[in-house]
């Protein structure tokens, strides 16, 4: 069975480790990393017997598929150009900045009848997959998440850098419409909010509380 040829757009902080798990996945052949950063970029391709490119549209007649983690600012632009060449995609999360960007990239890959997946990693930890079935009809939830300031990531927020996990893993187990949220955040580091505190009402009874902080002195 021949393999499935994928290839990584963006190797930094996150994408280094992409690449890591696609070239050590059985049936997945890594053929090349694209990075703009030429020697991070050499570095990673080489570790995992792949080629490197600066231009990651080089990776257009080669890929079956692609991942995407590249700032998050650009993953419209950059995803879209392999759903319009019906190419499977995941992007690292969030899918997108804003709300327009992501429900574009929804258009896209239903126009083009493409696969477009976001890497929600907590879906499938296996503490995560071991209480789930047990938490039916929950009353109250309350989730943090903290880390130190790790300059990554700095154009977009913590609920968009961090929250992000727990906002997923809470709609599925509440499994109800929203009724209301209040949310305080504030800004430190830059010009977006780095520590969040967010209150979720559903429609069901069930209410939760969720803390979010890349500003913490330990994580």
């Amino acid at each position: 069975m021949s393999r499935v040829k994928v290839g990584v757009i963006g190797v930094g902080a996150l994408g280094r480790h992409h690449a890591r798990i696609l070239s050590e996945m059985d049936g997945v052949e890594l053929v090349a990393v694209a990075d703009a950063h030429a020697e991070r970029g050499r570095e990673i391709a080489a570790k995992h017997g792949a080629r490197w490119v600066s231009d990651y549209r080089q990776l257009l007649p080669d890929v079956d598929a692609v991942s995407v983690v590249v700032p998050t600012v650009a993953h419209l632009s950059v995803a879209a150009d392999f759903l319009r060449a019906r190419i499977p995609v995941l992007v690292e999360k969030p899918l997108a900045h804003n709300v327009e960007a992501g429900q574009a990239l929804v258009d896209l890959a239903e126009r083009h009848q493409t696969l477009l997946q976001v890497g929600h990693i907590e879906r499938f930890n296996p503490a995560w997959k071991s209480a789930a079935p047990w938490c039916r009809e929950p009353k109250y939830i309350r989730a943090e998440r903290t880390s130190t300031f790790t300059f990554r990531s700095t154009d977009i927020g913590v609920v968009l850098d961090l929250m992000i996990h727990d906002l997923d893993l809470v709609l599925s187990l509440a499994n109800s419409p929203i009724r209301s949220v209040e949310a305080l955040g504030i800004g430190v580091m830059g010009d977006h909010e780095d520590a969040v505190q967010a209150r979720l009402v559903f429609e069901n009874g069930c209410v939760a509380d969720l803390t979010a902080s890349r500003i913490s002195p330990t994580a």
